[in-house]
């Protein structure tokens, strides 16, 4: 990216990153200003975005779902995150049922990267969000998904699948499109204690 090293934006890469996210050119710029100074090289590492993670997650580890995140972004595979692959990470992390969203969590779940989901990525990836459920909130779930197997099979069921089935992308947009309860289990939603982490960050 040209420009991620000055210390104003450029006007493509704001333009691109209004029209593509929900947020605004103050939010943007105060954004970038902040994620020079964390990052006065203009890209994030893995062990940095592991660090932003944990700083939301107090209570619990959030390592292995960091990870999961930053590799569905790092799109070059270059185990860095530019500004614009980090804004496209915080707009599709904060919740929604956009195509878009539902593309980026089939990416979050092939972790092999090979266009099919098995049950055992299911099971990786709902692991890696029990993680950050502090144990007392994890008392309060409904029996039949206060395990992480037992919320992977909840899905792999929704799903109607076998054991040693598979998922496709078109399957798994269409079965999250027409099921808000597979929505819920998939995703780790709370996307408001990010948010007012991040507002923190900005004051």
């Amino acid at each position: 990216m040209g420009n991620t090293k000055s210390s104003a934006l450029s006007k493509e890469l704001l333009e691109e990153l209004k029209s593509n996210t929900k947020y605004s050119e103050a939010e943007l710029v105060t954004w970038y200003q902040s994620f020079l100074k964390e990052c006065p090289g203009g890209k994030i590492s893995k062990q940095q975005f592991e660090g932003i993670y944990a700083s939301f997650f107090p209570n619990a580890d959030p390592t292995a779902y960091a990870r999961h995140v930053f590799r569905s972004f790092d799109t070059n595979a270059d185990g860095t995150l530019d500004f614009k692959e980090y804004i496209v990470a915080l707009h599709l992390t904060s919740g929604g049922k956009t195509l878009q969203k539902l593309e980026w969590a089939f990416a979050l779940y092939d972790v092999d990267g090979n266009g099919t989901i098995s049950k055992s990525e299911i099971q990786e990836i709902v692991r890696s969000i029990f993680n950050m459920i502090p144990e007392e909130d994890q008392k309060s779930l409904p029996e039949d998904e206060n395990s992480p197997e037992k919320r992977a099979e909840k899905i792999w069921t929704y799903f109607g699948k076998k054991d040693n089935d598979k998922i496709s992308e078109g399957e798994f947009i269409q079965g999250v499109m027409d099921n808000k309860e597979i929505l819920r289990l998939i995703q780790y939603d709370e996307p408001q204690k990010i948010k007012d982490k991040l507002r923190e960050k900005k004051n």
